[in-house]
């Protein structure tokens, strides 16, 4: 007997495509949540990734102006030498300037502030445009007039001091006008990263006059030099390190104009990219979600398929085609939020960050999260449809009350494993950070694992519990256990977002207690910087003088720079990069005969007090660890341009938030006491005695420079508060892409309600015993959901502390009660919204159709 040939693949494709089309002319009626979750985390990752595109070519094509220079080169306490100059000048253009803090006083009413204060030479700036207010002249501003100079500040200068432009105010010795308000500075970004107040720029030649430029007073001078075109700039650094191999001078071009800023962006984008990941694969459990309650809806329509001869292949690849079409929908539509979302951020960063953001349509950042969204889709629907294409014609049939089980044959689990290693591998693959990009993967793999557990566990027990005597309770326990229950849907979609939520709250409200419980009470009220040796005695007698002072505490200061360990060069000792920073620039010095207040010896010795030998070193334990070093090593340290090797004596362990003194390194006497060098003191004030200390020392000491550090403390928790910000904008994303999942779990069992619903009041059931039922089952889940998810957000967050910022953890019980109250609350108000709807449908249809 003849039998005829089996379709060919083509026509078994075509005819995959035509019966997927003519399903989908339906409509899109159930499918609202998995096009919500895609669009969701693909605009928030094209978003990002788009805004990273645009501030990181501002920052390349706009090199020379955030630098200043095709080259610069900077250095502490003195300006280069004259041959060193005579050199630079001969390259090019060269523009000079000098940084330092200081204060700044209104001469009427007596106010002083903190300043970051630039003096600048006749050529700045040599690229970019510096702008003023109401289109006024640098040059103009800043020139001589009638004896008197002039300065540019920022406005916040300006509020503080209660001056208006043409007042004159005083900084160190001499008196400046105000003649402009500072709106943009082309190279703020290259210089310092962390500024303590507001601008204020001189000319450079009016800087010798204010008494500030004192040996050792911390001034950074910079040379901004503008080759001629053609110049290769790394041959012509070459050849300026061969020339003066021991400048102090740290040296940067175009391709590093600013690090700091650049480094910040890296760091920014691969949080948010994650944060777009971590709503993403909570969207994608909606996804599978969507795509299981579809296939159920269609169960009559697969079984039929299959008895009247349908292949299993044909099944899964009409539905497949589904998906992916409505996946596409999905991501075109987040592909176009997340290109126009940057022309709206790139405007709020640009007040945020020195860098102009060069906003437009990056390819590469939208095929970066069209790939996520695609991945995800695949990821979550794979499972989903390889089962409908196991399940026997009959089981689809009894599927409203015996739901059928399978698990998918081998080539689709494998299919599922690679979408999935494709998923985390580009997370990883296109991180800056690689190692943090495998901490998430490893912890959303052990999130995911950790609630599908507990979900098994949940079932389990209420299945355990035995006969409750309450019938509503015992109806909404049997839901949690019954065949087809929503036990693992809810607890996966709403914990995950809740999970990032405790998290977010416990972190945040560590920096919170960071700032306000551990800095003591008594800590001290002025740090006082720049002090001459000839003045210390001076300034503590007029210090202790005014009452309701104590605790005058003063050092010596120096600065310096670590350039070999054990006569390798530090970059290659550096085996701990967490402690890079130590190398990022100069560190603070000093030196000692005593045990520093608030030190502790970790290991190793101090020296006598009356020590006179070969360079001895005590150093903190971060630098310690960023070298795997201790006592006997042997450090070069640069300071003023002098190698200085000394041997490690002792390693310390120091609170430094106490707010006294402390150094990271710390010599012995008799190697730094003839060194061009500073103090600088603290002193203990009533909040009566500060304003008196204040006006005292800027009375006799102009050159001293006074940082309240109440004012320090507001920078630093306006600092915070942008990081509470960002993260909970986190929490809101993730918790908002749980929240469609949740509706979208809801909505997947709306036709099991229904069903169960009907049974109910044909029993005689009141709506309100339904209702009530159905509320007690959703409201367990929120409750048991919310406890999981706050253990394990807490210890994700003490890890977060603890590991990676390495900062004390303190558990914040207000965070994990708001979220049980949270979760409870979301999970009633869906599952009250999915049962009153069941309870509107009619019985007779239903049980006619059965």
């Amino acid at each position: 007997m003849a039998h005829s040939a089996a379709p060919s693949p083509f026509f078994t494709f075509w005819l995959a495509l035509r019966l997927a089309r003519r399903e989908l002319r339906g409509g899109l009626k159930g499918f609202w949540i998995f096009l919500g979750c895609l669009t969701l985390g693909v605009a928030a990752i094209a978003a990002v990734q788009s805004v990273s595109s645009g501030l990181l070519a501002g920052l390349n094509q706009d090199g020379q102006a955030i630098l200043g220079g095709d080259v610069a080169v900077r250095q502490l306490y003195t300006p280069p030498t004259t041959e060193q100059t005579a050199f630079l000048t001969g390259a090019g253009r060269v523009s000079t300037a000098a940084e330092m803090r200081g204060m700044a006083r209104a001469l009427d009413e007596g106010k002083a502030s903190l300043v970051e204060l630039k003096a600048v030479d006749d050529l700045y700036p040599l690229y970019g445009a510096l702008s003023l207010r109401d289109g006024v002249d640098l040059k103009s501003a800043l020139a001589r007039r009638d004896g008197q100079w002039g300065a540019v500040v920022e406005a916040s200068l300006m509020d503080r001091l209660g001056v208006a432009l043409g007042d004159p105010i005083r900084v160190g010795d001499s008196v400046y006008r105000v003649a402009g308000v500072l709106d943009r500075e082309p190279d703020r970004a290259s210089s310092n990263a962390f500024s303590l107040g507001p601008r204020l720029m001189v000319a450079l030649p009016s800087l010798e006059a204010t008494g500030l430029l004192q040996p050792g007073s911390l001034t950074w001078w910079s040379a901004k030099i503008a080759l001629p075109p053609g110049t290769d700039a790394w041959a012509w650094q070459k050849e300026v390190k061969a020339r003066f191999p021991t400048a102090p001078w740290t040296m940067r071009d175009v391709t590093n104009a600013s690090p700091q800023v650049e480094r910040f962006i890296e760091r920014m984008t691969l949080f948010l990219t994650l944060v777009g990941l971590t709503a993403l694969l909570v969207g994608g459990v909606g996804v599978g979600n969507a795509v299981r309650s579809h296939l159920d809806s269609r169960a009559r329509s697969i079984a039929t398929l299959k008895c009247v001869g349908a292949p299993g292949a044909l099944v899964f690849e009409i539905y497949l085609a589904q998906i992916l079409a409505l996946a596409l929908l999905g991501i075109l539509a987040g592909l176009a939020l997340g290109a126009v979302a940057p022309l709206a951020l790139g405007r709020v960063l640009e007040g945020v960050l020195p860098v102009s953001a060069h906003i437009g349509v990056y390819p590469g950042a939208l095929a970066l999260a069209a790939l996520y969204g695609l991945l995800t889709a695949l990821t979550f629907s794979l499972w989903p449809l390889g089962r409908a294409r196991e399940v026997p014609a009959g089981a689809l049939f009894r599927d409203v009350i015996a739901p059928a089980q399978g698990r998918p044959r081998a080539p689709y689990l494998i299919a599922l494993a690679l979408t999935a290693l494709a998923l985390a591998g580009l997370a990883v693959a296109t991180a800056d950070n690689k190692l943090f990009a495998l901490w998430f993967v490893g912890g959303s793999i052990a999130t995911f694992l950790t609630f599908r557990g507990a979900a098994a566990l949940i079932t389990l027990a209420a299945a355990r519990v035995g006969r409750v005597r309450h019938p509503g309770l015992r109806l909404a326990l049997a839901n949690l256990h019954r065949p087809g229950n929503p036990t693992a849907a809810v607890v996966l979609s709403l914990g995950l977002g809740l999970t990032v939520l405790v998290a977010v709250a416990q972190i945040e409200a560590n920096f919170s207690r960071r700032v306000s419980e551990t800095i003591p009470k008594d800590a001290p009220a002025f740090f006082f910087v720049d002090i001459q040796r000839d003045q210390f005695a001076a300034l503590r007698d007029t210090v202790t003088g005014v009452p309701g002072t104590s605790a005058f505490e003063a050092v010596p200061s120096l600065r310096g720079r670590i350039e070999r360990v054990n006569g390798v060069e530090a970059e290659k000792a550096l085996v701990n990069p967490e402690q890079a920073w130590i190398l990022a620039g100069d560190r603070g010095i000093t030196y000692s005969a005593t045990l520093p207040e608030h030190s502790q010896i970790v290991t190793g010795d101090w020296w006598a007090a009356d020590y006179r030998g070969p360079p001895l070193l005590s150093i903190h334990q971060s630098v310690a660890d960023a070298f795997n070093i201790g006592p006997g090593a042997k450090l070069t340290v640069n300071i003023l341009g002098r190698g200085i090797e000394a041997t490690v004596a002792s390693v310390r362990a120091a609170e430094f938030s106490s707010m006294a003194i402390n150094f990271t390194m710390v010599f012995a006497p008799g190697t730094l006491e003839g060194a061009p060098q500073t103090w600088i003191a603290t002193v203990r004030a009533t909040p009566e005695a500060e304003g008196a200390v204040q006006k005292a020392v800027l009375s006799h000491f102009p050159n001293i420079t006074l940082v309240r550090v109440k004012d320090a403390l507001d920078t630093v928790g306006d600092m915070l508060g942008h990081i509470g910000a960002a993260v909970r904008v986190v929490a809101l994303i993730t918790l908002a892409a749980g929240t469609l999942v949740l509706a979208g779990a809801v909505a997947a069992g709306h036709r099991r309600r229904v069903y169960d619903a009907v049974v109910l009041k044909v029993l005689g059931a009141t709506r309100a015993d339904v209702l009530r039922a159905f509320l007690m089952e959703y409201g367990l889940l929120g409750l048991l959901t919310a406890i999981i998810a706050g253990a394990i957000g807490t210890l994700a967050a003490w890890a977060v502390l603890r590991f990676l910022m390495r900062w004390d953890w303190g558990f914040q019980p207000s965070a994990v009660l708001t979220t049980i109250l949270l979760s409870t609350a979301i999970t009633l108000a869906f599952g009250f919204y999915g049962t009153w709807r069941a309870l509107g449908q009619p019985s007779a249809p239903l049980l006619r159709n059965e």
